[in-house]
């Protein structure tokens, strides 16, 4: 397998929890020349430390040349808000972590809230005209959620990493610590 290029296009990074996606995305995203800008989508942690010592990890490792942009639920405003780089710099490239603390943010939504909330983001990642690492969680390899909630959290999740896959210029699994190339060994499957 061939080692991983200078990101371009829209790439996503997916993983089961604690799966070294995040790391994965970071590497890929150390490998771009010029500016990295890190759309942080979690709400802040509040009273629950762990949640805060895992936004402590993403911090420490990132490098202290990134900026940082916290976008929560409003990921795709934030997108369309951002101005490209100038004529002559080099291109910006934005790292998304993740998409499932977004998708979070968006569960009460109806059904039909969602096709137009899901759609919109997916459109806006068309039209990035930087490169976009787009770190998404795995989420259906285990037991059925024993919620209403869980479950449509499940499928949502999984509906739209196929479609953002179909879009993708690359996607990469990480499992275990290791990154597989889903382009590379992947065919895709009808839809």
């Amino acid at each position: 397998m061939a080692s991983p290029a200078e990101p371009a296009g829209l790439v996503v990074v997916t993983g089961p929890s604690r799966s070294g996606k995040s790391r994965w995305a970071e590497h890929l995203a150390a490998l771009h020349p010029g500016p990295v800008l890190y759309l942080a989508t979690g709400q802040p942690p509040g009273d629950d430390e762990r949640w805060a010592q895992r936004i402590r990890d993403h911090q420490d490792r990132r490098p202290s040349g990134w900026q940082t942009l916290e976008v929560g639920a409003d990921l795709t405003a934030a997108l369309s808000g951002l101005t490209p780089s100038a004529d002559g710099q080099e291109p910006r490239l934005l790292l998304i972590d993740a998409l499932g603390t977004w998708l979070a943010q968006h569960l009460e939504a109806s059904a039909e809230q969602w096709q137009e909330c899901s759609t919109a983001l997916l459109n806006q990642l068309q039209q990035q005209q930087e490169p976009v690492i787009l770190v998404m969680e795995e989420v259906g390899w285990g037991v059925v959620p024993a919620t209403a909630i869980g479950g449509l959290f499940r499928d949502r999740m999984g509906d739209l990493q196929q479609r953002l896959t179909a879009i993708s210029h690359e996607a990469w699994l990480v499992v275990s610590g290791r990154a597989l190339n889903l382009h590379e060994l992947g065919i895709p499957v009808p839809r």
